[in-house]
């Protein structure tokens, strides 16, 4: 695996964006021959983005039959269209991404199907509208300034470990929105709880991945039962907060957490247990997409100085020191374009799994209801079909003018079709402010002798944490 080292800058692919393309940002090699027996089921359990090989980044669909069943990988745009929208009714979330989830998170947005997956997601679209999420910005930016006043009365040159940084200050801007009147729980016990607890759960058991039984035990799966109990702890409480707030009469913040409360009590409205899952699924999953989009975007600012320049030179002359509480963040093009590429080369949800309900016929290929339907960002979107000089640095593919030519369907950072991530908006204002406010007072240097390495869980994240040094500018 490459280090991470300083890069050199290598001329512009023939036809590509006029810019410096950076060398390859470390990531597994593609595999020249495909994982069989318990070799598969070793790395679905160690590092699942690791058993992808050199072909299914050069085929739009790869189909085999493996110890976990037929597999049908899907690196068509227009495959995957079909499969996510046009004929989105005959697929529900795949089993083995369901059995790893549910347990922690429950029967919420990200695990439930049919109506009660419609139910849940009507009652969460008020709180994810354009215009709630806009006026979220302000506390978005009284969050950034806390963590950046916090990182000032440090030393210049400390050491910080961004991955750990980032999720504290995602969390918090939790508190301070969806949750608006707190988290019930200290933060830094509740993010390292989170943490702990996503990192046991995302492992892919081989019993889940044989579709064995549920009442057999998956050894393993004690290590985050203290975690698990603080984290369950704190969503408890949340909730006996707020009914009391509302049962009180009292004017209770119109967010997240009162329109779940209120949907339960609606005539066909959520289940107790489904208003339980959506608040562990938002805290937990949600805050995790953003700060690992963070965290990569921050290690590939030190991984590419010249793009960190030209960052800067962006926030300096466009943003200043203008209050982020009420500043247009859509005029910072290149912010958005850096995010974008890490969101790219990085994406949170490295793997999306699908299963036929009836047969379908896939780019002419005939998939019955055994065949797991798998369509992987970490794959599509290093796609030597798709893109030019995929495993290369570049943020200028972002660019508007660059943009526009982007197939919508080879780029799914938040997937796309009807179960879109419904969090979005919020995660890409919620990145691009904290990435402004961080960029404009300092700096992030990688501290050496740490390699980074990307490890699929819940989400994509750095391995080990990220530590970096810390310098203003």
């Amino acid at each position: 695996m490459p280090s991470a080292a300083p890069v050199d800058v290598e001329p512009k692919a023939k036809g590509g964006p006029q810019s410096a393309v950076h060398r390859v940002p470390p990531a597994p090699a593609p595999r020249e021959k495909p994982l069989s027996g318990l070799g598969l089921l070793k790395a679905l359990r160690t590092n699942p983005i690791t058993i992808w090989t050199r072909r299914h980044f050069e085929e739009p669909i790869v189909l085999r039959d493996t110890i976990i069943g037929p597999m049908c990988v899907v690196s068509d745009p227009v495959a995957i269209k079909h499969v996510l929208v046009d004929n989105a009714r005959n697929y529900r979330k795949g089993v083995l991404q369901t059995r790893v989830l549910r347990p922690g998170l429950g029967n919420g947005l990200l695990t439930a199907e049919g109506e009660s997956w419609r139910a849940q997601r009507r009652a969460l679209a008020p709180a994810f509208t354009p215009r709630l999420i806009e006026s979220f910005q302000p506390a978005m930016a009284s969050v950034a300034a806390s963590l950046t006043a916090r990182w000032s009365a440090r030393a210049d040159r400390t050491p910080v470990d961004a991955a750990r940084e980032m999720t504290h200050v995602t969390l918090e801007v939790l508190e301070r929105t969806i949750f608006s009147d707190g988290l019930a729980s200290e933060p830094a016990i509740l993010a390292q709880a989170i943490t702990r607890y996503l990192d046991t759960l995302g492992r892919v058991h081989p019993f889940d991945a044989l579709d064995l039984p549920a009442w057999l035990p998956r050894f393993g799966r004690g290590r985050g039962k203290e975690a698990l109990a603080i984290f369950n702890g704190a969503v408890e409480t949340i909730m006996a907060r707020r009914r009391e707030l509302l049962a009180r009469g009292n004017e209770a913040p119109r967010d997240l957490l009162t329109l779940l409360l209120e949907a339960h009590t609606t005539e066909n409205g959520l289940a107790p247990d489904e208003v339980k899952a959506n608040i562990a699924t938002f805290i937990a999953a949600g805050h995790e997409t953003t700060a690992n989009t963070l965290s990569w975007s921050l290690f590939l600012l030190a991984f590419a100085p010249e793009w960190r320049e030209r960052l800067e030179r962006e926030i300096d002359e466009v943003c200043g020191d203008a209050d982020l509480a009420s500043f247009a963040v859509d005029r910072l093009v290149i912010t958005k374009a850096m995010i974008e590429e890490a969101l790219r080369l990085y994406p949170p949800a490295a793997s999306i799994t699908r299963q036929p309900i009836g047969e379908d016929e896939i780019a002419g290929h005939k998939i019955d209801p055994r065949t797991r339907v798998v369509i992987s960002p970490w794959v599509l979107h290093r796609h030597r079909l798709l893109w030019e000089e995929p495993q290369h640095f570049d943020p200028s593919r972002f660019l508007p003018e660059a943009r526009q030519h982007i197939d919508r369907f080879a780029y799914l950072p938040f997937g796309a079709g009807p179960r879109i991530c419904i969090g979005a908006g919020f995660a890409l204002q919620e990145a691009m402010i904290l990435l402004c406010a961080i960029t404009r007072r300092f700096r992030l240097d990688l501290a050496p002798g740490h390699e980074v390495r990307p490890v699929q869980r819940v989400t994509l994240r750095p391995q080990g944490g990220l530590p970096m040094i810390l310098r203003r500018r």
